[in-house]
């Protein structure tokens, strides 16, 4: 099992679709989901499944399905779309990640949903005890943005 960094082969076409939205203001809700290294996410994933996602081992900081991430808005910069989320932090955590799962819970119209966006492999196991985990997206801009389209 692995995880491979990748945006979803299925969330390019949802996007020709028009199923995802990224406004800052009135778009989709967005969840970032944590998993182990027994998972097995890359470009093929098209939805979120509880499938070896991290459990918090004390304390409440992760709850299953992920945090709501906050979307940053849309940009475009030459011939480069770009869309981004603010860090997420989960406190007084205690469990280990090894990538994340970045999934839309409002496409088609509003309805809820699990359609992947793009899977995130952190390089190895992270691990929190009783401390913060953070998740620090990169600056919202057309070179660094999480999810670019050129």
């Amino acid at each position: 099992m692995a995880i491979t960094s990748a945006i979803c082969s299925s969330f390019k076409q949802e996007l020709l679709q028009g199923k995802h939205n990224f406004a800052s203001s009135g778009g989709h809700t967005f969840k970032i989901a944590l998993f182990t290294s027994s998972a097995s996410l890359d470009a093929t994933t098209t939805d979120y499944s509880t499938s070896n996602e991290i459990s918090n081992t004390s304390g409440s900081a992760y709850s299953a399905g992920g945090a709501t991430l906050t979307r940053t808005g849309v940009g475009l910069t030459s011939t480069t779309a770009f869309t981004d989320f603010s860090d997420v932090t989960y406190s007084s955590a205690s469990f280990t990640a090894n990538g994340a799962l970045i999934y839309n819970t409002t496409t088609a119209g509003g309805s809820g949903t699990t359609d992947a966006v793009c899977v995130i492999a952190f390089g190895g196991d992270k691990t929190a005890s009783n401390g913060t985990f953070k998740i620090e997206f990169p600056t919202n801009d057309s070179s660094s943005a999480i999810i670019r389209l050129a």
